[in-house]
């Protein structure tokens, strides 16, 4: 029988290209995709008309009352490996329903034989230091700095007031309750850019919506010293790293791994560093150079009234692991190389016009 992989996000960005990738490497595998309503799953057939292999499962009050947690405790109960994406970063109840699936499942389970949860998280969590001292606009320190090999314990032992900390604990914490029956991997990507190849949702957030920030009040939005820096990653990327664990967890020899699966199994997916400032002054200049815009202004701003903090606070994660004990190696085009697209895609949704 066929290993049983359980998807949450498949609408979703991040959710939909991994699936994408995920399909293609590994059609063999059943896969039963978690969706939030019916419409929803007409959308996912759009793309996945075939109905061998793809079961799309959702809540259906009319059935039997069951609501999207109970639905994803029962399918986590039964799944072989969980691939969770659905804005899984933050959401406590859908990893306590994992949680208590993976407790029921135990029981059809052993170490020989474990089930596999793969969490997405995001190096949001490494902007904590900066946050909780307020120090928004600045330079990252040296300290800002995690290495997901060297500094992995610091990772997965941050305070709890670290973004994404309170879902991270609940994952981290199945290695030692479930006695090896159940192992996760975390992967943590940091600003993610390009065109998506999901059903549903294509585009990313950080980026755009700075992009769409910029052509709707006509300047570039700029933060204390503008020194602020992020590691970035292409979608691709992060998909073949979520291939890569399910890669590993069909693999005995690899699965067994303690740096792969386990309280050490935190993954960065990162590949180059950007500086918000810079990107900010590149978005504003592409707008102008495509007509959108008359002129580059960029002005100082501060943390709130910027569409995300993430423009304000640092966020500077080293991806080791995957490239030491997965063989993951980041192929994507540049975030610069990206920002015209971007632009471009943001002004045509906005109906913009092009300035006489």
């Amino acid at each position: 029988m066929a290993p049983k992989l359980l998807l949450t996000g498949v609408t979703g960005y991040i959710g939909g290209d991994a699936f994408y990738a995920l399909r293609k490497a590994h059609p063999e595998l059943e896969y039963t995709l978690l969706v939030r309503s019916a419409e929803r799953v007409k959308l996912v057939r759009e793309q996945y008309p075939e109905t061998t292999g793809i079961r799309i499962v959702y809540p259906d009050s009319s059935r039997d009352g069951s609501s999207l947690n109970d639905l994803l405790e029962d399918e986590a109960s039964k799944a072989d490996i969980i691939v969770h994406t659905a804005e899984s970063a933050d959401d406590v109840p859908s990893a306590n329903a994992i949680v208590k699936g993976l407790k029921r499942g135990a029981a059809n389970r052993s170490a020989e034989n474990p089930a596999f949860w793969i969490h997405l998280c995001g190096t949001g969590l490494l902007q904590w230091y900066d946050s909780s001292h307020k120090r928004y606009g600045q330079p990252p320190l040296p300290s800002d700095k995690y290495d997901d090999v060297a500094d992995i314990d610091k990772i997965t032992s941050l305070p709890d007031e670290a973004y994404h900390r309170d879902v991270d604990k609940i994952v981290l914490a199945v290695n030692a309750e479930l006695g090896g029956k159940a192992k996760t991997a975390i992967v943590s990507p940091a600003t993610i850019y390009g065109t998506g190849r999901g059903p549903v949702n294509r585009k990313s957030m950080q980026v755009p919506d700075l992009a769409r920030f910029t052509l709707q009040q006509g300047y570039a939005p700029v933060v204390g010293t503008g020194k602020v820096e992020w590691d970035n990653v292409y979608i691709f990327d992060v998909s073949e790293l979520f291939v890569a664990l399910v890669d590993a967890a069909l693999d005995p020899a690899r699965s067994a791994d303690p740096e792969v699966f386990g309280p050490h199994g935190y993954f960065f997916a990162t590949n180059a560093t950007h500086v918000w400032g810079q990107v900010a002054a590149q978005v504003v200049a592409e707008a102008v150079r495509q007509g959108y815009l008359k002129e580059a202004v960029e002005k100082m701003v501060t943390s709130d009234e910027i569409p995300y903090k993430t423009l304000a606070t640092n966020s500077k994660g080293i991806a080791t692991r995957a490239r030491k004990h997965l063989g993951w190696e980041p192929k994507g085009s540049s975030l610069s190389e990206n920002i015209a697209e971007i632009v471009d895609v943001e002004a045509k949704h906005l109906g913009l016009k092009k300035v006489p």
